[in-house]
């Protein structure tokens, strides 16, 4: 019955009385209930729902399976000797693992932040290898096994587009995003690649014979567990490219963040000490308006625990915006797993932290400044290639001189971040970044192909096709146990997710270097341009198509040079 009157109201000339945002939700309504199954028979609906319901129960279990296998494992080091490379906080963080288990030497996890330091700085090859293997094999074996998970999730997403009345599962997701289809997605990528191949090929023959000098080796011998620990040192140290973490403690952090939020937008940012919360280390703040309006409040969750998922994200609790009885402030939740503070030490973070932070904080404003009406298109209710924009544009402040002296400042000397040193790690940004570049695009590949070609008739299972593709995207052979897609909680963590979407990561990325020319050209932290971001793109959410909220922030479609210039392509 309400697929009646959805169909009846969006043929009806009332229907040509709505506002934008209005008409947008209707559309978007009509297309829900089609996915849903309205436009079926019966014996559809209840295929549908069936569907539903498995790969509601799939993908959850995929995510724990992940979580189980990532905490099942951990390096324990014993020696100091071992960390003679490794920088201060990445070794505290370590200990504190340790002792928190009652063990004693250093702990390291495949928790992302412990394991890139194992990789980048841990001399001992042999160590290095034993978390990489674990790393790629995540979650394919014993009582974590996803590769089952994932064949039967690709076969329901086949279909349940068919049965929706789609070519593919990509294509029934992509209808309605700015690029709208996966043959425009996966051009967009081929194009990607051919600028950036090149250089790739250039970066891996570089690296295979440096590895080869300094380890007195043939140049292919370089192996996938070699990668980052000769890179940084290719680069000439680790410090060469990374600024110290001594210049960013958590607290200056997040209080340069919300003056450069406040000079931006307009928006004051207050600790609201008496709030109640879920651990003792979570904290709550008040977003307010210039006029004093409460806009909205969010907490902070930084610290892992052993219950609390890793990696970092921000999730909209409550979605307010306008209402006939006044502004509903909006509610979010910032959490992320940098290292805790111990006696004599705040937390310090490394410049990696700073831009996750500064990205999440990205995705809070969007949700937090949103001012539709209409809640289901509020705030990051939007297409899914283009919510990362906001998120993604936020980390070009990580970069500049203006904004960086408001937090970055030596913990010791009090002095900024020196000049050669803000240099030298724009540098170190550019270094291996054909192979960082590379590698994204072959995921964003191998998510579309996944869901638009592959068939296990011809292809064979999902994780040899997935290696094969995934091959000539990496630096080094891939391993014949490499599994890693079975832990790429992007794609199969829920039903939906980001897949097929994978691609919008590099898409937002693009639209983020573009937009930011706004604000390089009239300042990093100009008043008119913030203001315009702010009121064109945050404030409007998903109630305009977000290729129309971007040309009238930029007056144009978005261009690939500013991207392509901050790789080093340009």
């Amino acid at each position: 019955m309400e697929w009646k009157r959805v169909e009846q109201l969006a043929a009806s000339h009332e229907a040509r009385l709505l506002d934008k945002a209005q008409r947008r939700f209707l559309s978007g309504w009509q297309t829900t209930l089609r996915r849903c199954g309205a436009g079926l028979d019966a014996a559809g609906k209840e295929r549908l729902a069936a569907i539903q319901r498995e790969l509601g129960a799939l993908t959850t279990r995929f995510a724990q399976n992940v979580r189980d296998a990532t905490n099942a494992f951990e390096l324990v080091i014993t020696s100091g000797e071992e960390l003679r490379c490794m920088r201060f906080p990445a070794v505290r963080k370590a200990r504190a693992s340790a002792e928190g288990r009652g063990i004693s030497g250093w702990r390291f996890t495949l928790d992302p932040t412990s394991y890139w330091a194992v990789m980048q700085d841990l001399p001992n090859a042999a160590l290095r290898e034993q978390a990489y293997r674990a790393y790629v094999t995540r979650a394919a074996a014993g009582p974590f096994d996803n590769r089952p998970l994932i064949s039967r999730t690709l076969d329901l997403r086949r279909q349940m587009a068919g049965l929706l009345g789609y070519e593919n599962f990509a294509d029934m997701t992509l209808s309605g995003r700015m690029l709208g289809s996966s043959a425009l997605a996966l051009a967009f990528l081929t194009g990607l690649r051919q600028r950036f191949e090149p250089r790739f090929l250039r970066e891996r023959e570089d690296l295979g014979e440096y590895h080869g000098r300094v380890a007195q080796r043939s140049a292919m011998s370089l192996q996938p567990w070699d990668v980052y620990f000769y890179a940084s040192r290719q680069a000439g140290s680790v410090e060469a490219y990374c600024i110290p973490e001594s210049y960013f403690s958590l607290e200056k952090v997040t209080a340069g963040l919300f003056e450069i939020a406040r000079r931006l937008y307009g928006i004051r940012i207050h600790e609201e000490t008496s709030a109640a919360s879920w651990n003792s280390e979570a904290k709550c703040y008040s977003i307010r308006d210039e006029d004093g309006t409460l806009l909205g409040g969010f907490y902070t969750d930084w610290f892992p625990r052993e219950n609390k998922r890793g990696g970092a994200w921000m999730d909209g609790v409550l979605t307010g915006g306008p209402s006939p009885l006044g502004f509903r402030p909006h509610l979010g939740v910032i959490c992320a797993n940098v290292t805790r503070p111990s006696v004599g030490w705040p937390t310090l973070l490394t410049h990696r932290d700073v831009q996750t932070i500064f990205h999440e904080f990205g995705h809070l404003l969007h949700h937090c400044l949103s001012r539709v009406e209409i809640r289901a298109l509020s705030g990051t209710n939007v297409a899914k290639d283009f919510v990362e924009l906001p998120s993604q544009i936020m980390e070009n402040w990580c970069w500049e001189r203006e904004a960086l002296d408001l937090f970055a400042r030596d913990r010791q000397t009090g002095l900024p971040i020196p000049d050669r040193l803000l240099w030298d790690a724009a540098r170190g940004r550019r270094f291996l970044s054909a192979a960082g570049q590379m590698m994204q695009i072959g995921i964003g590949v191998l998510d579309l192909l996944l869901h638009t070609s592959y068939s296990p008739e011809t292809d064979g299972n999902a994780i040899d096709y997935s290696r094969r593709v995934l091959e000539p995207y990496s630096l080094t052979s891939l391993l014949p146990e490499d599994t890693s897609v079975a832990s790429l909680t992007h794609l199969f963590a829920r039903p939906l997710g980001l897949g097929a979407s994978y691609y919008s990561y590099k898409w937002a990325e693009l639209m983020a270097a573009d937009a930011f020319t706004r604000f390089r050209a009239a300042g990093i932290l100009s008043v008119e341009v913030g203001r315009e971001f702010r009121e064109k793109v945050l404030a409007r959410g998903g109630g305009e198509d977000p290729s129309v909220l971007y040309r009238d922030f930029m007056g144009r479609d978005p261009d690939a040079e500013a991207f392509l210039k901050r790789e080093g392509l340009n």
